[in-house]
């Protein structure tokens, strides 16, 4: 039989290799034996987006609960998602990190307010929030509108209100979210992109 120094290279190497993993106890039969089970197998994939700059990363966050009848699925993994068309899995520092401001415990969790003369934070349900963020709106509108400027000109704004806009919305919701403003009469719309 005749063969070349590159044949006879693999032949040794993979020989070797080969006895190497026998000698520590590695045999395809055991490792089949001991197939693990993939730590995301069970878990409840979610699909969102990362909301700490306008570059709007898709994540995939997985959740899972013990089983017993009285608890909530708790996210215990975030990882980029590969499939999105922007990030194509990638996520920056802060991103990867998410899972600690997710679990962190000074995170706000429910809408709370600071009533005009108190130095003190109180607890209000959703509900409450909306109706006290639309009643404010309202009277901001009704005592500040202005139809007409000081030339006659009718301009229909409103300039002591301004919106923020979020980085990571699609362009169906910006395209709300300018319709609203501009319904409301508002002159100062930014976004927190450029913040």
């Amino acid at each position: 039989m005749q063969i070349n120094r590159r044949q006879f290279f693999k032949i040794c190497s993979g020989g070797m290799a080969g006895t190497t993993l026998v000698a520590l106890g590695f045999t395809p039969g055991m490792a089949l034996a001991q197939a693990r089970q993939y730590k995301l197998l069970r878990a409840r994939e979610i699909r969102n987006t990362c909301p700490y700059c306008s570059v709007g990363c898709g994540l995939l966050m997985y959740s899972m609960n013990s089983g017993a009848g009285n608890t909530k699925d708790t996210i215990f993994h975030i990882e980029g998602d590969s499939d999105h068309p922007v990030s194509r899995g990638a996520l920056c520092p802060k991103g990867a990190g998410l899972i600690d401001f997710i679990h962190s415990d000074d995170r706000l969790r429910y809408p709370e307010v600071r009533e005009p003369g108190t130095n003190k934070w109180k607890r209000i349900s959703w509900d409450e929030a909306l109706s006290r963020i639309a009643r404010h709106i309202k009277d901001d509108r009704d005592a500040n509108f202005l139809e007409q400027n000081a030339d006659g000109l009718t301009v229909n704004r409103l300039p002591t209100l301004s919106l923020m806009a979020c980085t990571s919305i699609t362009n169906e919701v910006g395209f709300l979210t300018q319709k609203l403003a501009r319904a409301l009469g508002l002159v100062h719309v930014d976004c927190i992109a450029r913040v």
